[in-house]
């Protein structure tokens, strides 16, 4: 059974509405072919979040590569980053992994199905850009006890590393990336930290919410493991805080 999130229509409007705000308030409609995509999306259970962090990243790339883009961005050009996205959540949370329901594969109609290429990464471009979210993070304000001094920290350490990554090969590569694994960790576990526990609880219980769709395809154990860590994603949001580990 393929999950289902209920009210698609209220889900390609608030995508609708999302796409709009960021970009300044041009008005980009989610109609036609585009809602039967965004509707899509619904139907394969990607989470409105994680949707529109797969959006964010269009637009931030945009921005980077034309920071006087004036044309605003339509839906269309977001799903490849909306299906990454969606592809990293399911591995975070262990949906569509081994004992979280089993993998979906992608159909003739499924718009992840090969025909739509993947962002490019790279292990410099990706500490570049958790540099510069650690950076805006900083200088945004007051950030919880405890988070304030390990963001300095990461900063310093990856500062001094990302030059050093153009060389690393095996062995040394396969440790630099368990070495961004252990400061990811310390990073959410500081966050669980720094919020007060009603906050926590009540992210746990959006996660379930989240992963109801996926419920019934899922053994209890691995449903609890799942909630756990799209507690930690959704903190991870409500922070601002980066993915600090490198998925390759």
């Amino acid at each position: 059974m393929e999950p289902v999130i209920e009210d698609t229509d209220s889900y390609c409007r608030e995508v609708e509405a999302y796409l709009c705000r960021r970009n300044a308030g041009h008005l980009v409609r989610v109609v036609g072919p585009a809602f039967d995509m965004v509707a899509g999306w619904a139907a394969r259970g990607i989470p409105i979040k994680v949707a529109l962090r797969g959006i964010d990243r269009t637009l931030e790339r945009q921005t980077a590569k034309d920071p006087r883009r004036r044309r605003p961005v339509r839906v269309e050009f977001c799903e490849a980053d909306v299906l990454d996205a969606f592809d990293e959540w399911r591995r975070a949370v262990g949906v569509g992994t081994a004992g979280g329901g089993g993998a979906q594969p992608a159909g003739p109609d499924d718009p992840s199905g090969g025909s739509t290429p993947k962002p490019t990464r790279s292990l410099r471009a990706h500490l570049d850009r958790v540099a510069t979210r650690l950076t805006d993070l900083s200088a945004a304000g007051p950030l919880p006890a405890g988070l304030d001094t390990l963001v300095e920290r990461l900063l310093a350490d990856l500062g001094e590393d990302r030059a050093a990554t153009r060389v690393l090969r095996g062995d040394a590569r396969r440790e630099y990336l368990a070495r961004l694994q252990r400061f990811d960790d310390e990073l959410l576990q500081t966050a669980r930290a720094a919020v007060p526990a009603a906050t926590r609880e009540a992210l746990r219980d959006e996660a379930s919410r989240e992963l109801a769709p996926f419920r019934s395809r899922m053994p209890e154990h691995a449903f609890e493991t799942a909630v756990d860590a799209a507690s930690d994603n959704l903190l991870r949001d409500r922070l601002r805080l980066p993915v600090v580990r490198f998925d390759p």
